[in-house]
């Protein structure tokens, strides 16, 4: 029996912080449009003081995640790749509001997102072998160079590529153990805060990845500047705000991932992300760990070999 004077139900978009979904700190709200202007939602706008808390989430987080084995992070990956191609239908049509495409194309956005994760998946227990390895040395030892993760990493995901460019900048930095506190694109930030929902209800703990949405500059200034966060990823700064926060990042000597050529000017996010990926955006934020053993008799800490 339908009614026609039903009202709908309208979605509260909020946070995803720690594995929970807290709203703003400030309590404010700002308005999602599509491309047309037609209003969308409103999304929570992140303060200063919800970057911290997401900072702190990361880091309670960071050692359970980076301990855990290679091959199980990718079974929690995939999983993560299995919701969302359940819930595909509610990303298509994000996606196709938050950047003005016809379903069809939405649909297709939405498959190679979800391909691209699978993608990542798949590299978690194999990118130790092309990132390390038994290095040659003059004299009776073992010496062994292995890859570990960098540890909180700052994500500013690209503004126009609401969902494929978000799980680009995302799936591989917690694939190699690291965790995330993400700036969603403060254009489209629908398709992160639902992300949000997806993670929540998979295997992947709590903290792990945290998802901020608001003006970008205002959330990217003190997680540059933060000394718990360890490294950043710059792909949605234009030039003038990467510039900035390059300068903020060097005072605890933070990783820095800088914005492609594409973003050179400063005017729009023309990254092709439909690019077959490769295993730089991988590597970019994992350190390398090298230990000697002495090879034969006993060594000097009682091990044989």
């Amino acid at each position: 029996m339908s009614d026609n004077n039903r009202l709908g139900v309208f979605k509260t978009y909020k946070l995803y912080v720690g594995g929970k979904f807290p709203r703003s700190e400030s309590g404010r709200v700002y308005e999602v449009t599509d491309s047309k202007g037609a209003w969308l939602a409103n999304a929570p706008q992140s303060s200063r003081k919800d970057a911290r808390d997401a900072v702190v989430a990361a880091r309670k987080a960071f050692g359970g995640w980076s301990g855990a084995t290679a091959y199980n992070r990718g079974q929690v990956l995939y999983r993560v790749a299995e919701m969302l191609e359940g819930r595909k239908d509610q990303f298509v049509r994000e996606v196709a509001a938050s950047e003005g495409l016809s379903k069809s194309k939405a649909a297709a956005v939405v498959d190679a997102a979800i391909d691209r994760w699978v993608w990542y998946a798949g590299w978690t227990d194999k990118i130790g072998q092309i990132s390390g390895g038994a290095n040659p040395v003059a004299g009776p030892f073992f010496n062994l160079s292995t890859p570990e993760p960098t540890g909180v990493v700052a994500v500013l995901a690209p503004r126009k590529s609401s969902f494929l460019g978000l799980v680009s900048v995302i799936a591989p930095v917690i694939a190699t153990g690291n965790t995330a506190v993400v700036v969603a694109s403060a254009d489209a930030p629908l398709p992160a805060l639902s992300l949000g929902e997806v993670l929540a209800t998979s295997d992947v703990p709590g903290g792990v990845v945290n998802i901020l949405s608001g003006v970008t500059a205002e959330l990217a200034a003190p997680l540059a500047a933060h000394q718990d966060v360890n490294a950043i990823d710059l792909t949605g700064a234009d030039a003038a705000l990467a510039k900035e926060l390059e300068i903020a990042a060097a005072d605890n000597l933070k990783r820095v991932l800088r914005p492609g050529p594409a973003h050179a000017d400063g005017a729009s996010d023309s990254t092709d992300w439909s690019a077959s990926p490769d295993t730089h955006r991988l590597t970019a934020f994992l350190e390398t760990k090298t230990v000697w053993h002495p090879t034969g008799a006993l060594g000097a800490a009682g091990s044989s070999y």
